[in-house]
């Protein structure tokens, strides 16, 4: 249950705390003292949307937070495992959002920051706003089917069909997307192959434009290249060149060996420069051999590197290892192309066996929600006799549709008729605002029921009611306040008297700004505040007397 509230630096509020209690509770206040401001700012706990024209100072951070009693609730504590979120041990949850002016926003669960997903998807377990605007709600059919949903407990029926219908529409996506690409690669088919063959007859080879490209330039210098080859074999290996100088040395070394001990040393050092300048010397001599001008293949060379350089050119790449890759793209297509009308059929079939799956998938959800249909209609015709609507009828209605959506195949109407003479029709083209409201509250009652929800607030949901009618709303959200934490902002004093705690919420005109305040009443002056909704201001012997009877006291 929502335990406490603070507010700072919210439209009119400049600093408000509300501690809250179980049961059922009401917040009064005359019109535009700042009741929905309250709300609103509740709202932000649950995650909706920051407007930063709200803030009563921008040069300070608005500040909201709320704190919840979740001891009772410990299913939630999968939530907290799986969002890596601490949880007290008293079991207590810190919800805070704070706004700065210049539009930033941040969100916290036990001081932990989380995202507005997180956030929205928590409070969403812990507490329903029913707005002014909500009562809309009633008369769509999203809303319809929800509720009917909640009264037949068919999750698992849901969380069946919504995996198949998933399924089912990622291989219809899929084929349109095989599809489309065959009606697209078919339409290119011959530029396609043309491209293919194009590069396939070239017979590219990985790193063959490199061997080429250093062949050309060692043919292209082949003169210059074998002319300073055979001039290194010179110096090296012809008679006064460097290999029988080394061969000297080498001799006069060994000769005084005998004295010099280091002279081994030496030996040995200069016979391993000279065997590896005699292999360089061989290298460099048959190099020498191999290298003869040859006008022919260099114009083969120089003809096959400009049709590499072409077909680079040609299709933007820079080696014959991305032409490699396009030869092989253009052919993976083609074989593509050749075996779409395979893939399309098969992945027909697959569909159509998804489709079959999804139809029993559907028909079992149905079933759960029509026989949901009854105990709903005649929990509601009696909630609503109670509530003044002697000859009310209502029905569930479902109707099957040919196509599948992601909550089923069903069509869910409500059907309403609060009069002998008038046909049944739907909630939204014939309900008054009153009877919306009776209705609205009697299915809340209704999910409420089914729900673990803790905490719910109504937002002058008695629009449109009056006398009777209203102290019998009253009486039901007393009963919801039994088994849940119910927070209802009225002008009615039927419904005020009927709850365990009174909170007035006031405005101060007084000083520079104007204040928005709130404080829970005793019971004197309950008894003050009942007798000014009932008589205005001026207060009365029989307005004090009109208090205290609803409330009870001799």
């Amino acid at each position: 249950m929502l335990k406490s509230l603070y507010i700072s630096n919210y439209a009119l509020i400049s600093e408000l705390h509300i501690d809250f209690n179980e049961g059922f509770s009401v917040l009064t206040g005359e019109t535009g003292a700042g009741k929905s401001i309250i709300l609103g700012a509740l709202s932000l706990i649950l995650g909706q949307r920051a407007d930063t024209k709200l803030l009563k100072a921008y040069t300070e951070k608005c500040i909201i937070e709320a704190e919840f009693n979740i001891a009772a609730y410990p299913s939630l504590a999968s939530f907290f495992n799986e969002n890596d979120l601490d949880q007290n041990d008293n079991k207590l949850c810190q919800i805070r959002r704070e706004i700065t002016g210049n539009a930033k926003s941040r969100a916290f669960i036990n001081d932990t920051p989380v995202s507005l997903n997180v956030l929205r998807e928590l409070t969403s377990r812990l507490i329903d706003i029913h707005s002014q605007h909500d009562n809309l709600l009633l008369g769509t059919e999203g809303y319809q089917l929800g509720v009917v949903d909640m009264i037949a407990q068919n999750s698992k029926e849901q969380q069946n069909y919504s995996e198949l219908y998933n399924k089912w529409q990622n291989e219809i996506a899929e084929l349109r997307k095989l599809e489309n690409m065959a009606a697209k690669q078919s339409a290119e088919l011959d530029f396609v192959r043309f491209q293919f063959n194009q590069l396939n007859e070239a017979a590219l080879k990985s790193g063959e434009q490199e061997e080429l490209e250093s062949e050309q330039q060692t043919l292209s210098h082949a003169e210059e290249i074998k002319t300073e080859l055979q001039t290194s074999v010179i110096l090296l290996d012809e008679e006064k060149s460097i290999l029988p100088m080394i061969k000297e040395v080498q001799n006069s070394l060994s000769r005084i060996k005998k004295f010099v001990p280091e002279a081994g040393d030496w030996i040995e050092r200069i016979d391993t420069a000279y065997i590896d300048l005699k292999d360089i010397c061989n290298e460099l001599n048959s190099l020498a051999d191999k290298v003869e001008y040859n006008p022919q293949r260099l114009e083969w060379l120089q003809n096959r590197l400009s049709d590499i350089y072409t077909l680079q050119k040609k299709y933007k790449v820079d080696t014959t290892d991305e032409l490699i890759r396009k030869r092989d793209e253009f052919d993976t297509i083609l074989q593509r192309i050749d075996s779409f009308d395979e893939e399309i059929e098969s992945l027909k079939r697959r569909i159509a066996d998804s489709k079959a799956d999804l139809t029993s998938a559907a028909l079992k959800l149905s079933e759960t929600r029509r026989k949901a249909t009854k105990p709903i209609a005649d929990f509601l015709v009696e909630q609503l006799k109670q509530l003044g609507m002697p000859n009310i009828r209502f029905e569930v209605e479902i109707s099957t549709l040919e196509d599948f959506g992601p909550n089923g195949n069903d069509e869910v109407q409500f059907l309403f008729s609060a009069n002998k003479n008038r046909d049944m029709q739907a909630v939204q083209l014939i309900a008054s605002g009153g009877e919306v409201s009776r209705l609205m509250l009697s299915i809340k009652y209704l999910v409420a029921n089914k729900s673990e929800l803790p905490t719910i607030i109504f937002d002058e949901i008695d629009t449109g009611v009056s006398g009777e009618i209203a102290d019998r709303m009253g009486e039901i959200m007393q009963k919801m306040g039994e088994a849940m934490q119910v927070i209802t902002i009225t002008h009615l004093p039927q419904i005020a008297a009927k709850s365990s705690q009174h909170y007035l919420v006031y405005k101060d005109d007084k000083g520079l700004q104007t204040q928005t305040y709130i404080r829970k009443l005793t019971a004197e002056e309950r008894i003050t505040q009942l007798a000014q909704m009932l008589s205005g201001k001026q207060l009365t012997e029989a307005s004090v007397q009109n208090a205290k009877d609803l409330l009870g006291f001799s």
